[in-house]
């Protein structure tokens, strides 16, 4: 986003929240970019989070920014559209329109999203269905169906990695994480073990990526520290992340990101979460919704992996979430809209007005 931005001559400034110690924006390609770090390190409270990202911003933004860029549906995302609501920022929600209709599923994303968008006044969304999710909602700000930038990222990544190997192994190889903050606690309890009851009873090799979150982290590794044929990995980088899903013969995870991503690799993912607000990976058969539910998990697992035909359908490469050139046409729609709100401000149209009546002077 902030590449195809500077493309069009709108070199974007960065706020980085501080949530990810030690996150180096070289490693993203970021770091000729102007940045501000608010270091608001994540809270278990979401909501206490949000409110102090919303103070860390107001210094920043009394500057007026022509326009402020949120992506997603997180704290800091939310904090950033209260703080421009409140400063009077343009502000702009990249990722706009996702629902599931239920406000505990996810919570808090789902009311977080619907919040950026009430007060967004471009909303750029991945999809039709999710344009159609504003237009029932009436939003007051103009929207736009452009994919989403996390094909473009995934796109990216892989032209910069060697052709994908054809394996022929003797297992399949699972790729599993989960960390959704409806899902603590019970909901974590049963992913576990329904992966330690794969690792026993299916011939499969299985990771499983193990959040740095001390409330995911802890049920996992207590759980599947010592199941055979499961390795616990710690966090990687996207490029890392992007080459095991790559090599997976399939995805277990509750990720939205992985959700977008999974469909245009070709590799099945079982959804673990009850609703989604990404349904049309749903609808190209690439995904299936499993929830948390031990058993389920296992049923369609094993389903999957003894029934070819089956596995072969939901295999099959799609592109629901954009074509990888969201980023551009973002910047095209910012930088027309800039445009116009420039000639169409107070200060323009008093010129305007003030080099007519020069003219008509003159010829008078």
């Amino acid at each position: 986003m902030a590449h195809a931005l500077t493309a069009r001559g709108l070199i974007p400034s960065l706020i980085v929240t501080g949530q990810h110690p030690g996150l180096d924006l070289a490693d993203h390609g970021l770091d000729p970019y102007p940045a501000v770090d608010l270091a608001c390190a994540g809270e278990e409270d979401p909501h206490a989070h949000a409110a102090k990202v919303v103070t860390a911003l107001e210094p920043i933004l009394t500057d007026r920014p022509d326009l402020l860029i949120v992506q997603g549906d997180t704290s800091s995302a939310l904090a950033g559209a209260r703080a421009a609501a409140a400063a009077g920022v343009p502000l702009a929600h990249v990722e706009a329109g996702l629902r599931t209709r239920d406000r505990s599923l996810p919570w808090p994303e789902e009311e977080y999203r619907t919040e950026i968008d009430a007060k967004a006044d471009l909303l750029f969304t991945p999809t039709d269905l999710s344009a159609l999710n504003l237009a029932c909602e009436r939003v007051r700000g103009r929207v736009h169906v452009t994919g989403n930038t996390g094909i473009d990222a995934l796109h990216a990544v892989i032209a910069h990695l060697p052709s994908r190997a054809v394996h022929d192994r003797a297992l399949p190889r699972l790729l599993v994480t989960c960390h959704r903050r409806e899902s603590w606690g019970e909901g974590i309890r049963s992913v576990a073990s329904a992966v330690s009851e794969l690792g026993t009873s299916v011939s499969a090799w299985i990771d499983v990526i193990v959040p740095p979150n001390r409330f995911v982290a802890g049920t996992l590794r207590e759980l599947l520290n010592s199941c055979p044929n499961v390795s616990l990995l710690d966090p990687c980088s996207h490029r890392e992340l992007v080459c095991r899903m790559r090599e997976a013969d399939l995805i277990l995870s509750d990720s939205g990101g992985m959700q977008e991503e999974a469909p245009a690799l070709g590799v099945p993912l079982l959804v673990l979460r009850e609703k989604t607000e990404r349904p049309e990976g749903i609808a190209t058969g690439n995904m299936r919704l499993v929830g948390t539910c031990k058993e389920t998990i296992v049923a369609e697992t094993r389903r999957l992996l003894a029934d070819p035909a089956a596995y072969a359908a939901m295999s099959q490469p799609a592109l629901p979430y954009g074509d990888g050139k969201a980023a551009p046409r973002i910047a095209a729609i910012i930088g027309e809209w800039l445009e116009n709100r420039a000639k169409n401000s107070p200060l323009a149209l008093d010129q305007t007005g003030f080099a007519s009546q020069i003219q008509q002077d003159a010829s008078t």
